[in-house]
């Protein structure tokens, strides 16, 4: 039986690959089945007790933020863009 450090692994590794395929502009059929294959593989790893909610959350969470940046920047970062691009 795997171990939980090896099954998150398989599921950051998964995650890239959505995320990846999502910015390539993959067809919405193979991008619909491999969104598919992580929630079920996090359904899974619920339902058997080898991560929370939250857990996943955070997993999710930092493969987004690696592949896409973060989703959020502070107001005051936002107003120096501003201030430069004028």
């Amino acid at each position: 039986m795997k171990g939980k450090a090896e099954v998150i692994s398989e599921l950051r590794s998964m995650l890239a690959d959505v995320f990846s395929a999502k910015e390539r502009g993959e067809a919405y059929g193979r991008l619909a089945r491999a969104h598919g294959y992580v929630d079920g593989y996090m359904r899974a790893l619920l339902d058997l007790g080898f991560a929370t909610k939250d857990e996943l959350l955070e997993v999710v969470n930092a493969e987004r933020e690696r592949s896409s940046g973060p989703a959020m920047r502070v107001m005051a970062e936002l107003d120096k863009d501003v201030e430069v691009a004028a």
